[in-house]
């Protein structure tokens, strides 16, 4: 092995220590730049995860199709029973209207009786876990 001239030695030395002191890791500030409808957009994922929670009660289902003739049914729905809680689910390729959360099935039936009046194609369903 070749030993450097004392100058040489001294100056990669230095080279190094000078590289060693100017190098820095992460700052840590990071900084985020987010559309403002990003955090609408999730509020209204939690809204949607917690009124969707599946659980023992029965719900009565209004219609299954696509998306926008859902949304109308579902308008349409709460204007008519406005003291029913209903909601969109989506199961592939259809959405679904989802009506009610009725502990007894006794209950769920007397729904149905009103709501058939004004839906036509509808049934009571109780969603597994």
């Amino acid at each position: 092995m070749r030993i450097l001239a004392p100058g040489k030695a001294f100056l990669i030395s230095l080279t190094l220590f000078i590289s060693y002191c100017n190098a820095h890791a992460q700052d840590g500030n990071i900084r985020v730049n987010q559309d403002s409808k990003f955090e609408q957009l999730l509020n209204e994922k939690r809204k949607t995860n917690v009124t969707n929670t599946v659980n023992d009660y029965y719900k009565i289902q209004i219609f299954s199709g696509d998306s926008e003739k859902a949304k109308k049914t579902l308008n349409d729905f709460k204007q008519e029973f406005r003291d029913i809680d209903a909601t969109i689910t989506f199961f592939t390729p259809n959405y679904k209207v989802w009506v009610g959360n009725f502990k007894t099935r006794i209950e769920a039936e007397r729904n149905l009786i009103e709501i058939k009046k004004s839906y036509s194609n509808v049934h009571l369903i109780k969603p597994n876990k």
